[in-house]
């Protein structure tokens, strides 16, 4: 497969998600996102003005986790975040089901969860990934969950939070890359912590994922271009 690091750290959202994440450690994180040009910093919504300000004219991007983890808040809390996140200046939202009520086949309650999300999303330009946490789910609710996001105007469907007892697999990207339209993009979360993991999740259709690890998967990425045996 022939690739850049520059097209692999377009790939990359740096994750600061960590509930024990000092302003230090979001400083730094920032500092990382700035230095190997990443698509984006995932942040908590508390961090969102801090990694705006952090990232101002680096041309990476501010993503705001809402719903953050279990996906169980009411919709309109989710709304009010998604708002707050805009206000403060994200770019795009990585924003989780309700993972409860796709359990139960309560599809309308999901639909219409993630369509109250999107449309805040989309009036300001702002880009929207649903979460779904495929661990807790069977293929077919992954695949009913993947099309209810798409009806509800996702523009990424995600397999995970990085915080349930799975992540990605590649099984569940082929998975999601064969329910969505090409319209919709997909992001690989939880586990990508090598430059090897980064490259199966693009093979298959990935265009997005989830990294804490950005420093090691760039440097390997440098390392076998100036050896020549990256492709």
């Amino acid at each position: 497969m022939d690739y850049s690091c520059e097209e692999i750290a377009k790939m990359i959202d740096h994750s600061l998600l960590r509930p024990e994440l000092t302003d230090r450690d979001i400083l730094e994180g920032c500092d990382i996102a700035r230095k190997y040009q990443v698509a984006a910093v995932c942040c908590r919504p508390s961090d969102v003005i801090r990694v705006k300000e952090l990232l101002r004219g680096s041309g990476v991007k501010v993503d705001a986790v809402v719903g953050f983890p279990h996906g169980s808040h009411k919709t309109k809390t989710k709304v009010f975040e998604a708002e707050e996140a805009i206000k403060d200046g994200a770019e795009e939202l990585d924003m989780v089901i309700h993972i409860g009520k796709l359990r139960s086949r309560d599809f309308d309650y999901v639909r219409d969860d993630i369509e109250a999300v999107a449309n805040v999303a989309h009036q300001h330009g702002v880009i929207l990934k649903v979460i779904l946490e495929n661990c807790y789910l069977d293929d077919e609710l992954k695949e009913i969950g993947c099309k209810l996001a798409e009806e509800a105007g996702a523009d990424f469907v995600k397999t995970s939070t990085g915080f349930a007892p799975g992540g990605a697999t590649i099984e569940d990207l082929q998975l999601m890359r064969r329910v969505v339209s090409p319209r919709v993009q997909v992001k690989a979360a939880g586990g990508v912590r090598t430059l090897d993991a980064a490259l199966k999740v693009k093979e298959v259709g990935a265009t997005r994922f989830g990294a804490t690890r950005t420093v090691e998967i760039i440097e390997e990425c440098k390392k076998r271009k100036e050896k020549g045996d990256c492709c």
